[in-house]
């Protein structure tokens, strides 16, 4: 089921002053996609989710779903939640702590009231689906936290909606039960072909989830892309620092070759992926993430961005050392192999592939 989004504003009041959540907002989310709402606290994506809901009535603008139209300002229409045909999962799980898992999940069938025969089948198959079948007498509360998850999940499906929308629904797990539980969201998704709206801060999760991401800023959406799009060739600054680590580094353009754009840099001049609309003498800013940054540079390789540098700080994080590698005024943090012999203090050679050197429009 297809969601459009159309010139969405909304403002709250607080001290006297007015405070805009949302500003104009238009979207497009195409039917059967996961869809992810990614950007920092305050940045209005649980608020739009709550427009979409119907738990926020929006102060401009109109929201379809599918043929429907299920709000507008301009035309007095307002549809409520309850009859949005849509599944709701929250941060907190809203799980009533008096029922078993069975009646959790049953609760939206029963204020249907749909027969006792139906409301069985419908939740044996649910609970099935989300590989929680025999534990329909167990009381919730003493579920783990990953299998909470997924009663609310059972819970939100078990009515065939025509949307489901989460409310960063993983952040009260811990690290290990977190990548768990998101690989078995991704995998129930996409078997259901269902249109799924994803709230989060974690690009983790939205990388790893959607098929598209909207990344963002101050109640506007600043990009919209995949994950590999948004991830590799952002089109700011923001979206590229906030995606994920990002060396930028400051520069102009001197020269296209046709296969590359060269920059003038703090570090020297660059060859980068092309950027021919960007002219001669443009500002520009250098983005480059480090894992893509070669230590030391291979013996052999291309003469093309191999730089001189000093490692200052090296810093275990498990799959690799996180290095801080000074290249003149420079500081570039780069993946290097846990294995590699490299030192605190080492003179070393740096390369950067020019085909993962992207530019930004400074």
């Amino acid at each position: 089921m297809e969601i459009r989004i159309a010139q969405v504003t909304k403002n709250y009041f607080s001290g006297g002053k007015t405070i805009q959540a949302l500003s104009e907002v238009d979207l497009r989310i195409s039917a059967n996609q996961i869809f992810t709402l990614l950007g920092p606290s305050g940045c209005g994506k649980t608020t739009l989710l709550r427009c979409i809901v119907g738990l926020e009535s929006p102060d401009a603008g109109e929201i379809a779903i599918g043929d429907e139209v299920v709000f507008s300002r301009a035309k007095g229409i307002f549809i409520p939640p309850d009859k949005r045909g849509l599944g709701m999962v929250f941060q907190t799980y809203a799980i009533w702590p008096h029922m078993n898992v069975f009646d959790n999940v049953a609760y939206p069938l029963q204020t249907r009231r749909e027969s006792k025969e139906a409301i069985c089948k419908k939740v044996a198959r649910t609970l099935k689906f989300v590989q929680l079948d025999g534990f329909e007498n167990r009381p919730a509360t003493k579920l783990s936290g990953g299998q909470q998850q997924r009663v609310a999940l059972a819970r939100a499906l078990v009515a065939e909606p025509k949307v489901i929308l989460f409310d960063e629904p993983l952040s009260n797990l811990d690290a290990k039960l977190r990548e768990e539980t998101r690989k078995e969201l991704r995998t129930f998704l996409g078997e259901l072909k269902i249109t799924a709206v994803y709230v989060t801060h974690d690009r983790i999760e939205a990388l790893s989830l959607s098929d598209e991401i909207a990344v963002m800023k101050d109640g506007r959406i600043v990009e919209i892309g995949p994950p590999k799009k948004i991830y590799f060739d952002p089109a700011s600054r923001f979206v590229a620092d906030f995606i994920g680590q990002a060396n930028l580094i400051g520069g102009h353009v001197s020269a296209h070759d046709g296969a590359s754009t060269f920059v003038v840099s703090d570090i020297g001049t660059v060859a980068c992926a092309a950027r021919a609309e960007l002219p001669v003498g443009s500002p520009a800013m250098l983005c480059i993430r480090p894992e893509f940054i070669r230590v030391p540079a291979a013996d052999g390789g291309t003469s093309l961005n191999r730089f001189r540098g000093r490692v200052e700080t090296l810093l275990f994080v498990g799959e690799a050392y996180e290095g801080e590698i000074r290249v003149g005024k420079t500081r570039l943090i780069a993946k290097i192999d846990p294995a590699s012999e490299i030192r605190e203090g080492d003179e070393i050679t740096i390369g950067l592939d020019p085909n993962r050197c992207f530019l930004l429009a400074k």
